[in-house]
């Protein structure tokens, strides 16, 4: 069963799942409308003879939304993701992967973030309530393994861009668009939130995908994993490459009234790579453009 399978990550999740050879009608994949995973009674039909789970589904958006919808954000993915593992772990499942997020890194922590370094300190007040929601998960996963041996893993994925994702989305999306319409309204310039100082680890969305399959396969261990493409851009940077590839002739203005969110991200994918064999392998500009051209933009 793939939570969230219609959603951005989950949908290139059961595609992957189908390239290594699961028939796709024996993937269970749950609507929000007809499947609301926040009550037990609907987690407990839907892990029905599931062998396992990977529960991508969540609430989240960016900073803007992150600052308007904080008890949403808290509730629903606390809720949901702790009602579907005591489900899960009732009906005999075999393994349990939960999708937790960079953002549970505390800003402090040594470059490049280090899954050793996930309880070093406090973190970025406004993704607060998304980040202790997806962190109380690891503590349930360990919890589970320790006293019913359950086989629940915790993956720390960084930022993901790529095709199927909304252009309301994250930052990548939102940049892409907005130099669109730019460029469709004859406008001089683009306005950024932040400062554009910010860093990173972008990581493109089937890489992911296929790092989340390789987990279902070949890692059991106790221990988070961080999924990310181990390399890291400054805001200003993409806003730059974006204008570059779609090319844009007006000017970058940073709106530093909007916030930053935390100051650097990038991931230390070592573990992945020693454990199960992951590495990111889609070049930064190549998946742009990629996701560019899903969103029907010439290039």
């Amino acid at each position: 069963m793939v939570t969230g399978g219609a959603g951005f990550l989950g949908r290139h999740i059961v595609e992957e799942l189908v390239v290594r050879g699961v028939r796709r009608e024996d993937i269970s994949v749950p609507r929000s409308d007809t499947d609301d995973l926040r009550l037990i009674e609907n987690c407990e039909r839907a892990v029905k003879g599931v062998d396992a789970v990977i529960h991508t589904a969540g609430i989240t958006g960016n900073t803007e939304f992150h600052k308007n919808h904080p008890a949403q954000i808290f509730y629903d993915n606390m809720v949901m993701g702790v009602e579907l593992m005591e489900a899960a772990r009732k009906a005999g499942v075999n393994k349990f992967v939960t999708i937790g997020s960079a953002t549970e890194y505390p800003d402090n922590a040594p470059l490049p973030f280090r899954e050793e370094s996930l309880w070093s300190g406090s973190f970025e007040s406004i993704h607060a309530p998304y980040t202790i929601a997806k962190k109380m998960l690891l503590v349930m996963a360990q919890a589970y393994r320790k006293q019913y041996g359950f086989n629940a893993v915790h993956l720390l994925l960084t930022n993901m861009y790529g095709p199927g994702d909304k252009l309301d989305g994250m930052v990548i999306p939102m940049l892409i668009k907005k130099v669109y319409d730019a460029k469709q309204k004859g406008e001089k310039s683009i306005e950024v939130w932040g400062t554009g100082r910010p860093t990173r680890d972008f990581i493109f969305v089937k890489d992911a995908a296929a790092g989340v399959v390789s987990v279902l396969e070949k890692y059991d261990g106790a221990e988070p994993v961080n999924i990310g493409s181990g390399w890291e851009i400054s805001i200003r940077e993409l806003a730059e490459l974006i204008v570059r590839i779609m090319d844009f002739k007006g000017e970058l203005r940073f709106d530093t009234s909007r916030p930053d969110g935390q100051p650097r991200r990038m991931l230390d994918t070592s573990r992945a790579e020693r454990e199960f064999g992951f590495r990111a392998v889609t070049d930064f500009e190549t998946g742009l453009r990629a996701t560019i051209k899903s969103f029907g933009f010439e290039l």
